[in-house]
């Protein structure tokens, strides 16, 4: 395997005593990544697909004991260290990511629903992942016990990234002062959400927008009206760079402007609309770009969350051991980055995975071979 993904991998500690190395860590690596780019959801899948295919394994892996089984692969998996594994991702990432020139990375989290542990008081692992939205590929993750948790595990996160000028997009959640500092510190700019949950700030600039939209003045505004399947969305976006008025401005780095967007949907007889606010480190910009980046936000949760449960089924994968949901979750991400970078069959992912199953050249092209 190339240098496009393995080669990243080859210092990774293993997790076993020397007498027990019956398969190299870099075979089970390369067996399992192939597995789940195909859609293996468990340790027994693996196995499977490696026994179905070891003669064409054998040809670019050594295969010293032939292929492992289940057990070998959910031990070695699990107990690889978290944080070594995302270390070498973000080395393998931060390699492709030269030539693609990302622009807006949004964090969001999602919860393995399954991977909670009742007997042991475990509970379910939320992943927190960095998406570049312009590039389709998952940029970063790390793991936390809770969703409340997010605001301990984002800045970990962007600790990770380049952000050096990129545009970070965060929900209510990861609306803090110190993520703020973050990512200006780290060259970058923010777009947060705010929610009633952040108490006057939210008040301030709901009264403040809310007032220059009534009147009038003071703001860029654009709007896009898009229909589809007996369905009118219109998303109307005002921008406004007036924050010298705020008390408490100077507390939060970088903070250039103030952005509420209108969404508003007719689907038959019936209209709903909804009006959010947002904080800004971007100035000198306008309604339309600012709403796009917004846009392209959202867009996370069909182009990853969607993908990682109907593609790779991790709504129902119930690996729940050690390490293991948050490897297996890591893997899937490596696998999605994968599929998208191909470039040359001109279909969805479930489909990339079928011919990468079925065609052997396919996954040679996937993994860069």
């Amino acid at each position: 395997m190339n240098k496009a993904l393995l080669d990243y991998f080859y210092d990774l500690p293993d997790p076993r005593v020397e007498r027990t190395k019956l398969h190299k860590l870099e075979d089970i690596l390369t067996i399992t990544i192939c597995a789940v780019i195909c859609g293996a959801e468990g340790w027994n899948e693996i196995e499977l697909f490696g026994e179905s295919k070891a003669q064409w394994l054998g040809t670019f892996l050594e295969l010293p004991n032939g292929i492992p089984s289940h057990d070998t692969f959910a031990r070695v998996i699990s107990s690889i260290r978290p944080d070594a594994f995302e270390e070498r991702f973000q080395k393998w990432i931060q390699a492709l990511a030269k030539n693609t020139g990302e622009k807006i990375i949004a964090i969001d989290g999602k919860t393995l629903r399954r991977s909670f542990d009742t007997a042991n008081g475990k509970a379910a692992i939320h992943m927190v992942s960095a998406w570049a939205c312009e590039n389709k590929m998952v940029f970063g993750q790390v793991a936390t016990d809770a969703k409340s948790n997010e605001i301990t595990a984002i800045p970990k996160l962007l600790e990770m990234l380049v952000l050096e000028g990129s545009v970070v997009t965060i929900d209510a959640m990861g609306c803090q002062k110190k993520i703020a500092q973050t990512i200006i510190g780290g060259g970058g700019n923010y777009i947060f959400s705010l929610k009633g949950n952040h108490g006057t700030l939210h008040q301030e600039v709901k009264l403040f927008m809310d007032d220059a939209i009534t009147n009038s003045s003071g703001y860029d505004y654009s709007s896009v009206t898009n229909g589809d399947h007996g369905r009118i969305e219109t998303r109307q976006v005002w921008y406004s760079q007036d924050v010298q008025w705020m008390a408490d401005k100077e507390d939060w780095p970088g903070l250039s402007s103030l952005i509420a967007v209108e969404s508003q949907r007719i689907v038959g007889d019936k209209t709903t609309a909804e009006r959010r606010y947002f904080i800004s480190s971007l100035g000198g910009k306008d309604a339309k770009s600012i709403g796009q980046m917004i846009r392209e936000h959202w867009g996370v949760e069909n182009q990853l969350h969607w993908s990682l449960d109907v593609s790779f089924g991790e709504d129902n994968c119930r690996i729940r051991k050690d390490f293991g949901a948050e490897n297996f979750s890591r893997l899937r991400r490596i696998a999605l980055n994968l599929l998208k970078q191909e470039k040359t069959l001109k279909r969805g992912i479930k489909t990339k995975q079928h011919k990468a199953g079925w065609d052997e050249q396919y996954m040679l092209k996937v993994l860069g071979i």
